[in-house]
């Protein structure tokens, strides 16, 4: 079933064309990726789905009774609630029907407390507390707070976070908030522009696992390649103003354009060719100028006059051009790390980082969000002192420095006095030059470095840094900003780069291609493996099957233990029997409190699986709940007995 159709949308403002004629249509179920250059349309072609934007032709369709859903990119959730208070506020309606549930049992408690008659008043009570309790379970009522708990932490918000007012976060904390509270209200049309922003390889991948799992249906803008051949099962890419549909993920997308483009190539180049033999034909006819001649040559006209022409395919966009021009050999060791240890007032980020760096190794720095990799980066360049240990940079080491936060830029010049700045002895021509390969043309270099877009300043600080000559890059969120095409750019010169590469990055796609080793800082110390990224997720993996199977030998060791203790007690038990009748109570009484603990443990263990590996799925929440009320039952029985048990004594 059809859940949203575009058909043929179009936007100007002005004499400016934003898109035209672009046309999709998405079944229940579909997962949308969205690629094209930066200033394409697509966030445009959201606000035009979400009604903000009014098209000049074409519609928009919205199937019957679909919510929609937006993450805007870089914004964030505005509340005066607390992080827990505020998703909380995702379920109105559970939230006001366990008030009620609450209210009904207050009621009926109060009834056997006072002692009161079960009267009709009383009977109505009870059907509706029941009627409404199953509603509740049917709804997800028992399990909500167990999906908000779960999906927070996931998200990067521990405990620590939930009493925190939402308004004392920061930016990129407040979109990740968002998009958490958007997750929990499952919109029938989940719409996300950069929904991985802000988030750290760990994070990405649990919402990859999460989406994949989504039901319902995904638009999702991205310039992350490895999220897209993840979740997507179609792309929409948006070129020159129009749209095209491709069925399978990024990759698909890639090698079908390709063919596409052969394709229509070809088509056009015999097409040329065709009408130069048509026209080569009717020049001849014409020159001899006989009447047959004449009557051949206009046939041939007619022929081509109804000819439908193909239009030349167009080039792709263009995208920055990049080559990092080397200072010289530097030595064999590069930089030396001696026991670097950074922390700041209650957040401990690293120590212990000691390391030998050598030429062309390709770093890449890893770990979640806040363990310290930009900060270990600005170490390096001397922006932030250590608390302890130092480094040392080796023989004929020159470093070029990309710093995300693009504190380098004077806000106040304008594009080309920024980089003309900077590099005083080459010519204004020169320099027009080099802006030109990043895409800086005409009156663009005429404007100010404070009205420039984040892909604009990423774009400038890039040029500023290729003019330079080096043999050790550092760079920090190197790709932030930056389109597909201006990133596969950026990819090719690094790979081409004959020096070494210190990073950072969250994108796993460029990570991939280029890491040679890998610096872990998740434990809040150094591990370093020598490898590529697959290799060190394939031993990431590897390591974490050997301590699940590990906790699982011990398990089943205990568990014999514990039975074969349990086997010979209760035969003790049984051979004394006879002795006496205060030895059968005892054994009674022990078999009641095993009962209990028994079944106090089960519970706790379905509590921790519903606040973890069952939070997202509803049937598995729904059959623990029902286990842990039988349970609950068959502690009150217990109890029961083991009070019964104390009294005979």
């Amino acid at each position: 079933m059809i859940s949203i159709s575009c058909d043929n949308l179009s936007l100007s403002f002005g004499i400016d064309t934003i898109l035209e004629s672009v046309s999709f249509s998405l079944n229940d179920g579909d997962k949308l990726g969205i690629v094209g250059v930066n200033g394409a349309g697509k966030s445009t072609l959201f606000r035009l789905i979400t009604g903000e934007y009014q098209q000049n032709s074409g519609a928009v369709y919205i199937a019957k009774d679909k919510t929609i859903g937006l993450l805007e990119q870089n914004t964030g959730l505005v509340s005066e609630k607390s992080v827990y208070e505020e998703m909380l506020s995702s379920f109105p309606t559970l939230t006001k029907m366990e008030q009620r549930i609450a209210d009904m049992q207050n009621a009926i408690t109060a009834y056997e407390t006072e002692q009161k008659p079960h009267d009709e008043a009383f009977t109505k009570l009870v059907e509706s507390f029941s009627s409404l309790s199953e509603t509740f379970e049917a709804e997800g009522g028992y399990a909500y707070k167990n999906r908000i708990r779960s999906m927070l932490t996931q998200m990067g918000f521990g405990e620590q976070f939930w009493d925190i007012p939402i308004e004392k976060l920061s930016g990129g904390q407040k979109t990740r908030l968002a998009l958490v509270r958007l997750l929990l209200w499952e919109p029938d049309i989940l719409m996300l522009d950069e929904p991985t922003n802000h988030l750290d390889i760990d994070t990405l991948s649990w919402l990859e696992e999460h989406l994949r799992g989504y039901k319902k249906t995904i638009l999702v803008v991205s310039h992350d390649r490895y999220f897209l051949d993840r979740i997507a099962n179609k792309i929409l890419e948006i070129e020159h103003k129009r749209g095209t549909l491709y069925h399978g993920n990024y990759s698909a997308y890639l090698e079908q354009k390709e063919k596409n483009r052969e394709v229509e190539e070809k088509h056009y180049q015999n097409q040329q060719r065709e009408i130069a033999r048509i026209e080569a034909y009717i020049e001849q006819q014409r020159r001899w100028n006989r009447e047959r001649n004449i009557i051949a040559a206009e046939s041939r006209q007619k022929q081509l006059d109804k000819m439908v022409k193909l239009a030349k395919p167009q080039a792709a966009p263009d995208k920055i051009r990049l080559q990092f021009s080397k200072s010289g050999e530097s030595g064999n060791d590069v930089l030396e790390l001696n026991q670097l240890a950074k922390a700041y007032p209650g957040k401990p980020l690293f120590s212990d980082v000691s390391a030998m760096i050598r030429k062309h190794d390709h770093v890449f720095v890893y770990g979640p969000n806040g363990c310290g990799k930009s900060t270990l980066l600005k170490i390096l360049m001397d922006r932030v002192q250590p608390d302890h240990g130092d480094y040392e940079f080796g023989y004929n080491v020159t470093v070029g420095y990309y710093d995300q936060e693009q504190q380098d830029l004077n806000e106040d010049n304008t594009v080309l006095e920024e980089l003309w700045s900077e590099y005083e002895t080459l010519t204004q021509t020169e320099i027009r030059n080099a802006l030109a390969l990043f895409l800086f043309r005409g009156d663009d270099i005429e404007k100010k470095v404070s009205v420039l877009s984040g892909g604009e300043k990423a774009r400038l600080t890039f040029a500023k840094l290729i003019l330079s000559k080096m043999n050790v890059l550092i760079l920090d969120e190197p790709t932030n900003h930056l389109d597909i095409p201006s990133r596969e750019a950026l990819e090719s010169a690094l790979l081409a780069f004959d020096g070494t590469i210190i990073a950072v990055s969250h994108d796993r796609y460029f990570i991939n291609k280029l890491a040679t080793r890998i610096f872990d800082l998740s434990d809040h110390t150094l591990f370093d493996f020598h490898g590529t990224y697959a290799e060190y997720l394939t031993y990431k993996e590897q390591k974490r099957q050997k301590a699940a199977a590990a906790v699982a030998a011990d398990s089943t060791q205990d568990s014999t233990e514990s039975a074969s203790a349990g086997k010979g007690k209760e035969q003790f038990l049984k051979n004394k029997a006879d002795a006496a009748q205060k030895r059968k109570e005892e054994r009674a009484r022990k078999k009641t409190a095993d009962a209990i603990a028994k079944t106090e443990q089960e519970i706790d263990d379905i509590e921790v699986e519903m606040a973890g590996e069952a939070a997202s799925d509803y049937k598995r929440l729904s059959e623990l709940q029902s286990r842990k009320d039988a349970l609950e039952e068959l502690l009150l029985t217990l109890y029961e007995e083991a009070e019964a048990q104390q009294n005979a004594e």
